[in-house]
């Protein structure tokens, strides 16, 4: 695979349908504070072990966008790599990511259109091999000889 970690990404011929990457991070109060504080969403069921125990989850719940987010740091260093665009992203939540929990994000290719440099992904988060979060994405690919 290309080496992505210079400036500038893979070039749009050498992402191929089926290649795919990963990233794991365990989840902690440190985490969803910070999330709570980039985003504002102070959320109790995010933020107070009171309001979270009496809720349907039973205990305080990371915020589904900061493992989403996950997917972005994919994109944006390994596959495609430096200089990618979301162009969009759709999301299934499928389970609630608990604080220790370790969420493991993939991406992988599902087509890439060359002409318009386009490039489409399943992408999915996992706890535990069980899936918390589906959905797919489309990213634009610039051209580096411009």
């Amino acid at each position: 695979m290309t080496d992505v970690t210079s400036f500038g990404g893979m070039n749009i011929q050498d992402i191929k349908v089926g290649m795919s990457s990963s990233y794991s991070q365990t989840i902690t109060d440190a985490d969803i504070k910070a999330f709570a504080g980039i985003s504002g969403d102070n959320n109790p069921v995010h933020m107070s072990d009171e309001y979270a125990n009496t809720s349907r989850f039973g205990k305080r719940i990371a915020h589904g966008l900061m493992s989403a987010s996950f997917f972005s740091a994919l994109f944006g260093t390994r596959i495609p790599g430096p200089g990618c665009v979301y162009v969009s992203q759709s999301l299934s939540f499928k389970r609630p990511v608990y604080m220790g929990d370790t969420v493991t994000a993939t991406v992988m290719v599902k087509a890439v259109e060359i002409t318009n440099r386009h490039v489409f992904f399943e992408t999915t988060c996992k706890v535990n091999g069980k899936v918390v979060i589906a959905g797919e994405a489309e990213l634009y690919i610039p051209d580096k000889t411009k």
